[in-house]
């Protein structure tokens, strides 16, 4: 056998080391099954007795422990392809193929490269050449052998564990508070602070009907959660952690708690990646479910009760926001937002204001965890805006002008690099040549002398080898040469950006995109008098902008104080309804933008304490008419009838007619005379002539002025 394997290994092999790949599935396997890792070291013999020196024979043993399903974390085995894959290795040893890979495609691999590499593979049966067509069809018989016999060994094991499983027997890790007792049952853990912290649980979530809530009772009230470890030097020990928002739904969705054993709950996969996903069954797809298998803190009513609430609870936050396209809405820095208190990404927050959908940038994923406070609540308009105007300012012509400028010199430099990596590659080229020479100048029959000079010419030409590629990799990165016509180009984008950002055709996600490429993240910091905006662009530049705090809500509907003063400044003159056709006219808005009216008016002089107009009035001596009526002894008709015919002058509260009457002169008709010109006659004072027009009525002018008219002048 030693002869025949050895018509298989040429000197070239032999000038290359030998490679013992040393594996165990798990410790457990490393520590009680010791014989197997012997023979597996024993195959050193093997590669000394085929003419490997034992100086070059690597053992590769930092995969003892580790599965060989797959190639992740099993850094040994990626060594040993990336060392054969470099011509370093001339035979691979394992005690059996299921040592190397368990996998077919890991083990096709292997095959592939050892072909390529001319690299012997060797196992307890014989020696293997990978490029020959008889050993190669064996080996890929063996891998697929291997792959089906770690397939039977997991049927042989998912079989058992499921029939367990299906008849309420399989034995599963017990959620904190459930404990197996010495024959097998599931009893409540004998530890009475558990039972009654856990019992506490549910009755908090029972009365608050919130995991958030029931977080924040913990917290205020100082208790704590049992937590029992699973791995490492405490494995078993009960530990007490305060209660988070995640542990708080983990204890509300196990069913272990109702009393329940259920089996399939969960379906794992993998993804194209390497990932493992997890997804949810439906209860009818559920492997095993027997419910009252064991005692509970609730009961299984309960628990479904307790599902349900957390879902209305979930769909109360949103559901149409969860459900709506990602990076659709109109938050113009969504997912660029970092908290500055304390550097977590900050979520976006939509609310429905007179019909517009407006951002809000909320700091809230610790806030949520530990039932606190949110750390950050900003509204998002103002920043939104003065953000966009940043980036219509920064991309100007001088700003591209200057960017075409560093391009340049950095093309320049790139230029001069080129020309040093082109004399490396020369270098390594000139040193293969001499090497080849050296080789093809030996004596043929001084072997000896002629395998060095082989090993040196071939690692000479590895060198050049990632001397060329390395260059080339180099060269395509820096060769970004722009022509006229592109740098002409990119400075009309100086005029067509601010005009497509303002376009209202332009969509909330074409601008988010075009932010993207100028702009990295922008860090907000909220302060006492103002908001910091730290402004991070691509280049690695920053600008900080000093905002002034967002209004609040009610803030943003107030009146404005110029509006409010405008008020009290035409209560001299003028009623309410007046007041709100003058405001209307010249333009101006309550603080919700609509348009004045009468109530509105009498609204805010009420909410700002403003005079009312009759008390500016009364202040001034005017009367009523029952006041005036009295003073002059005539009959509150008479009055109203003077105040008609322009004898009284009268100023208007209302719009609906009220009056407040100035105190008249001595001109006014006689007592007893006014029953005349009620009939029509006039005043003995004024006599008319035949077809003569009534005079017009008006307070003598020879008066002096009256109180409201200084008011008024």
């Amino acid at each position: 056998m030693i002869a025949e394997a050895g018509s298989k290994v040429t000197s070239s092999q032999l000038r290359r080391e030998a490679y013992l790949y040393v594996r165990q599935s798990t410790l457990r396997q490393v520590f009680e099954n010791q014989e197997s890792t012997k023979r597996q070291y024993a195959l050193r013999e093997r590669a000394i007795a085929l003419g490997w020196p034992a100086e070059r024979i690597v053992v590769i043993d930092s995969d003892l422990g580790h599965s060989g399903a797959s190639t992740a974390d099993r850094p040994g085995f990626q060594r040993l392809v990336a060392d054969v894959g470099m011509g370093r290795v001339g035979l691979v040893m394992g005690l059996e193929v299921s040592r190397l890979a368990r996998s077919s495609v890991d083990w096709a691999r292997l095959i592939e490269i050892c072909a390529i590499a001319e690299t012997l593979i060797l196992d307890e049966d014989g020696i293997y050449d990978p490029g020959n067509f008889n050993d190669r069809l064996l080996l890929g018989l063996k891998g697929t052998m291997s792959e089906a016999e770690l397939h039977f060994l997991r049927a042989r094991m998912r079989g058992g564990l499921l029939n367990k499983a299906r008849r309420g027997e399989l034995k599963t890790r017990l959620p904190v508070g459930l404990v197996y007792a010495p024959d097998g049952r599931v009893i409540l853990d004998p530890d009475q602070q558990v039972r009654e912290t856990i019992t506490l649980f549910f009755t908090t979530f029972r009365r608050t009907g919130s995991a958030m809530a029931t977080v924040r009772a913990f917290r205020e009230q100082g208790i704590l959660l049992p937590f029992r470890m699973h791995g490492g030097p405490h494995h078993g020990e009960l530990h007490w952690v305060p209660l988070v928002h995640s542990r708080a739904l983990e204890l509300l969705h196990n069913p272990r708690y109702a009393g329940a054993f259920v089996y399939g709950q969960q379906r794992f996969h993998k993804t194209a990646d390497g990932r493992t996903q997890v997804e949810m069954r439906a209860r009818e797809d559920w492997i095993a479910f027997f419910p009252q298998a064991h005692p509970g803190y609730i009961s299984w009513p309960e628990y479904e009760d307790n599902l349900r609430r957390l879902h209305d609870n979930a769909q109360a936050q949103g559901a149409e926001r969860r459900k709506s396209p990602p990076r659709e809405g109109p938050a113009l820095l969504q997912g660029l937002v970092i908290c500055g208190r304390c550097g977590e990404r900050m979520t976006v927050r939509y609310e429905h204001r007179r019909g517009v959908q407006v951002p809000n940038y909320v700091c809230q994923r610790e806030g949520i965890e530990h039932a606190h406070r949110i750390c950050q609540f900003i509204i998002g308009t103002p920043v939104d805006e003065t953000v966009g105007q940043l980036l219509v300012q920064a991309v100007t012509p001088l700003a591209l002008e200057v960017s075409l400028g560093v391009q340049q010199e950095l093309q320049a430099r790139a230029t001069e690099l080129d020309r040093l990596r082109r004399q490396q590659v020369e270098r390594a080229r000139y040193a293969a040549e001499m090497a080849q020479r050296r080789y093809m100048a030996v004596d043929p029959n001084n072997r000896l002398v002629a395998a060095t000079l082989e090993s040196d010419w071939n690692t000479a030409l590895r060198e050049l080898q990632q001397a060329q590629e390395e260059y080339e990799r180099r060269r395509q990165a820096d060769h970004m040469v722009l022509s006229e016509q592109q740098k002409q180009e990119i400075l009309a984008l100086a005029a067509d950006i601010p005009r497509l950002w303002r376009d209202p055709a332009t969509s909330d996600r074409d601008r988010k995109r075009l932010l993207r490429l100028v702009i990295e993240d922008v860090t907000l910091l909220r302060g006492q008098d103002d908001l910091a905006v730290n402004v991070r662009f691509r280049g690695g530049a920053i600008q900080t902008l000093a905002l002034p705090l967002p209004l609040n809500a009610w803030q943003q509907r107030q009146t404005p104080d110029k509006v409010v003063q405008e008020i009290d400044r035409m209560l001299d003159r003028h009623h309410a309804g007046e007041i709100a056709a003058l405001l209307n006219a010249m333009g101006l808005r309550t603080g919700g933008g609509r348009p004045f009216t009468l109530h509105k008016v009498d609204y805010l002089i009420k909410a700002y304490g403003l005079t009312p107009r009759y008390e500016r009035l009364r202040r001034l001596g005017l009367l009523t008419p029952q006041e005036l009526a009295d003073r002059l002894g005539v009959k509150i008709s008479t009055i109203h009838f003077w105040h008609r015919r322009g004898l009284l002058k009268a100023h208007k509260l209302r719009a609906r007619g009220d009056w407040l009457f100035e105190v008249p002169g001595p001109e006014l008709p006689a007592k007893g005379k006014h029953k005349r010109m009620a009939h029509g006659a006039p005043p003995a004072t004024e006599p008319v002539a035949e077809g003569d027009a009534w005079p017009e009525p008006s307070l003598a002018p020879a008066r002096s002025p009256s109180p409201i008219d200084r008011m008024i002048i």
